[in-house]
């Protein structure tokens, strides 16, 4: 009996590094899955493929054995044996509309996917945050990409018509109604074509200017800490993560009393400025996509900004549907102009989390 099981990508709309600083954060799940078919078997083995590829491992793997790829589903494997739970090996199929690289983590969609896989043919049922807890150690520990949890919770709480509020501190998701086109505006993703890797040290040396600076200020994590205390900060570069990751926590809870109030000229506002903050103090967007989001604001977006870790990737912009045409035009017309390659934007929408499928 083949079990079959997918999980969405995410977009982010605001609260970006602010995971692993246990604050806030408003994801989306994507209407873009991950397909897992699993075939178990009486072997200790996992046959896998994919597009991108076929390849063999023990169900008894351990971190360095497997890479690439494939290291997200080894290292699902290998986390839930670390969590006593042993999964049969077997066959195992991958498809994915979620594209690798674009800042939808494809990475969680996977790890959510194989994963509701696993747990099914083992007949063993885990609440959603426990199961989020163990992709992500599969990310930390045995991929080596020091994220926090939010990818992993937007993939396994996502709804239709609702954004997920999570606070980090106390790990709970918080329903939000989001529906910007019942007031008359589209949510854009434009895909910038520029392509990022989180096990890069760019993200981890985020990671750790914000230790530091929870550790300079006397906090166990920045949640702790207000804007008067960066003044403890030793390093100037150090306060600036910090500044990011405090006013950021505030612009989320701003933009959740804005959506209760269908206010998404107040929300496309927060957007911008928060990626301005990502841009000026936390140093993660990039030339290519700072053209992208100051164009879709400029030719009548409501606001737009990265989303996702950053370094490359994609924007995501609130666009009144009379100038939807504008937008998508201008920002296509601007990249072709600045010679880089010519964006893919869609319309988007929050989709359902992850669940067994019948095809």
């Amino acid at each position: 009996m083949t079990v079959r099981y997918s999980a969405p990508g995410r977009i982010n709309l605001i609260g970006e590094h602010t995971d692993y600083n246990a604050g806030f954060a408003l994801p989306i799940a994507l209407p873009q899955r991950t397909f897992v078919g699993f075939a178990p078997d009486s072997s200790a083995v996992l046959s896998v493929s994919s597009a991108l590829g076929d390849v063999r491992f023990g169900v008894d793997t351990a971190p360095g054995e497997v890479t690439g790829w494939a290291a997200y589903i080894a290292g699902v494997t290998w986390a839930l044996r670390a969590a006593g739970i042993s999964t049969p090996g077997g066959t195992m199929t991958i498809t994915s509309e979620v594209e690798i690289g674009s800042g939808l983590s494809s990475s969680a969609a996977l790890e959510c996917a194989v994963l509701g896989a696993l747990l099914t043919a083992a007949d063993i049922e885990l609440d959603r945050v426990e199961q989020a807890r163990i992709a992500q150690r599969a990310e930390n520990e045995y991929v080596g990409a020091p994220t926090g949890l939010l990818d992993q919770l937007a993939s396994l709480f996502g709804a239709p018509g609702t954004a997920m509020l999570i606070d980090f501190r106390e790990v709970t998701v918080q329903p939000v109604r989001f529906d910007p086109e019942a007031a008359g505006v589209a949510l854009l993703l434009i895909d910038s074509r520029a392509r990022h890797a989180h096990a890069g040290g760019e993200y981890a040396a985020r990671r750790a200017s914000c230790e530091r600076a929870a550790a300079d200020i006397g906090v166990a994590t920045l949640r702790e800490a207000d804007l008067s205390a960066l003044g403890a900060v030793t390093g100037p570069v150090d306060a600036q993560r910090a500044r990011h990751v405090l006013t950021e926590n505030q612009r989320v809870l701003d933009c959740v009393a804005a959506m209760g109030s269908s206010d998404f000229t107040a929300a496309g506002e927060l957007w911008t400025a928060s990626h301005a903050s990502m841009r000026d103090d936390f140093e993660i967007t990039t030339p290519h996509l700072d053209l992208v989001a100051a164009t879709a604001v400029q030719a009548g977006a409501l606001g737009a900004r990265m989303t996702g870790g950053g370094f490359g990737g994609c924007v995501i912009a609130l666009v009144p549907f009379e100038r939807e045409i504008a937008v998508s035009g201008e920002v296509s017309r601007a990249m072709r102009g600045a010679g880089y390659p010519v964006p893919a934007i869609t319309r988007t929408h929050a989709g359902g989390g992850a669940a067994p499928t019948s095809a």
